[in-house]
């Protein structure tokens, strides 16, 4: 079977269109291809039902189905979710969202919870656009306003923590935003034409520990991502033995910030990651889980990146089609990381970073008492500091990293700019802190912006497998070339060293 063509179908009920003809999706949702999870979706006109392209029901006759290219669309046209495959579990697509800059950020900005705090109005100020300019977007890509597309993401997200999980439903309510268990009730009746009692039937897990499983679309390197992440560990704020990752974390809402870590493996029978979460406040695990599924790039439209890479990149060496760009938590943490690596090795970066986290980190003995299913005793008193906050490296000189009080000031710069500027998360404005440069905020925006088009042009050894490219072909490589893909390419070029 091919992989996902540029070819099109108007779905004759909905108008929505999607990047595969009707003859693709069909071979696809019989050999239920993993590669097509997510990319769309199956609605069988019969049953009042959609699913996932690998939904495990006896596939339903072809003139008796509907594409959508979306979830939502499926679930606007009338359509309920399959109880089945869970469509609330599927990667999501990014085919739809083409390569515009703004919606997919205001996308981002939404499943961070930015409409659940604020209003469309505050939202629209923080991607420099006006309110208006965002519902035409998410009308003309979607076929649905800013709130619904929030309000159906609540819901989905509820739906799998009533099918995966035994919290309590009142707990669900306000882990997936809502401020009251009656609006909860009336939204997903509403959304999924399901009672949260009806979902509830089907729920999987036992226990105190918050258990999920995180879906991709293969292929996916996992151990070259996993060896990523345990070359750079920080012990006592993250854990890895190349198989298994686990770290602590803050998250930071605006308005409360809340201590968790999680645990995260392969699944063993199916293409996803199986992930454990603690919280001190579940209100905010659905920007949490949504922060895992970025560190992870379990979204990425693997089949697509890949194909495009191999036509550039083929002439030089092999692409690995299951390479993904790994993230980090949070952008101070990442800025702190690019700062103490620059100029250095991987590994000195590594010590300075620990010897950051052990003298300004918060320590913690909140998880040594915890044994539940994921977190060994053992394992869980490794995991004893937070990353430090920016008012820690602001109050302290420094005086314990060895390396040149130019870039402690630089550290120190990047704090206060952190805590006092109006939208710190705008990362282009960094460049306005002295000594941070185009390096070191491209490096931010690949690897907790997850921006999928950053070259880092000067990087050394972006520079030496350009160098090792050049030396075994007559045609030399134009960054242009790869895009919109570079930050993929970037994790191809590294991988060549």
């Amino acid at each position: 079977m091919t992989t996902p063509s540029s070819s099109s179908l108007l779905n004759t009920d909905s108008n929505q269109t999607i990047a595969f003809n009707s003859q693709e999706c069909a071979r696809a949702r019989r050999a239920r291809d993993a590669r097509f999870d997510g990319l769309f979706f199956v609605a069988v006109k019969t049953t009042g039902i959609y699913c996932r392209p690998i939904c495990p029901a006896t596939p339903a006759l072809e003139k008796n189905v509907n594409y959508y290219e979306s979830a939502i669309g499926a679930a606007q046209a009338g359509f309920r979710p399959c109880m089945r495959c869970r469509p609330d579990s599927s990667p999501n697509s990014s085919a739809w969202r083409g390569n515009e800059t703004t919606l997919t950020r205001a996308i981002s900005l939404i499943q961070q919870g930015d409409l659940s705090d604020s209003s469309l109005q505050a939202l629209a100020e923080r991607l420099g656009v006006s309110d208006r300019y965002v519902r035409k977007l998410f009308s003309d890509n979607l076929g649905v306003s800013p709130k619904q597309f929030a309000l159906y993401q609540q819901c989905l997200f509820a739906k799998k923590l009533l099918q995966e999980t035994q919290l309590p439903v009142g707990d669900v309510a306000f882990a997936a935003g809502f401020n009251s268990v009656r609006r909860f009730n009336d939204a997903i009746k509403q959304q999924l034409s399901l009672t949260p009692r009806e979902l509830r039937k089907q729920a999987l897990n036992a226990g105190s520990d918050i258990s999920l499983q995180l879906s991709y679309r293969p292929p996916y390197d996992t151990a070259s991502l996993m060896s990523f992440l345990q070359t750079r560990c920080i012990a006592g704020l993250e854990s890895s033995d190349g198989v298994t990752y686990r770290r602590t974390f803050v998250y930071d809402g605006g308005k409360t910030q809340v201590k968790g870590q999680f645990c995260i493996s392969p699944s063993l029978d199916t293409p996803a990651f199986d992930v454990t979460i603690q919280l001190e406040q579940v209100e905010v695990l659905y920007p949490v889980v949504q922060r895992i599924k970025a560190l992870f790039d379990v979204d990425a439209p693997i089949a697509e990146i890949s194909g495009h890479l191999q036509s550039v990149l083929g002439d030089y060496f092999e692409v690995n089609p299951g390479l993904r760009v790994p993230g980090v938590w949070g952008l101070f943490e990442t800025g702190v990381r690019a700062v103490l690596g620059q100029q250095v090795t991987v590994t000195s970066a590594k010590k300075l970073v620990t010897q950051m986290v052990h003298e300004l980190g918060e320590k913690t003995t909140w998880f040594t008492h915890k044994v539940d299913k994921g977190f060994g005793e053992e394992l869980s008193n490794e995991l004893n500091y937070f990353f430090p906050t920016p008012e820690a490296v602001l109050g302290s000189d420094l005086s314990f990293l060895k390396m040149p009080g130019s870039r402690k000031e630089t550290l120190h710069r990047l704090a206060n700019h952190m805590l006092n500027d109006a939208d710190p998360s705008d990362i282009d404005r960094w460049v306005d802190v002295k000594g941070i440069g185009p390096w070191t905020v491209n490096y931010v925006k690949l690897r907790a912006l997850k921006d999928p088009d950053v070259w880092l042009a000067g990087d050394s050894g972006i520079k030496n497998a350009l160098k090792k490219t050049s030396d075994d072909s007559s045609r030399p490589l134009e960054a242009d070339d790869l895009k919109p893909w570079r930050s993929y390419a970037t994790l191809q070029l590294w991988n060549q060293l």
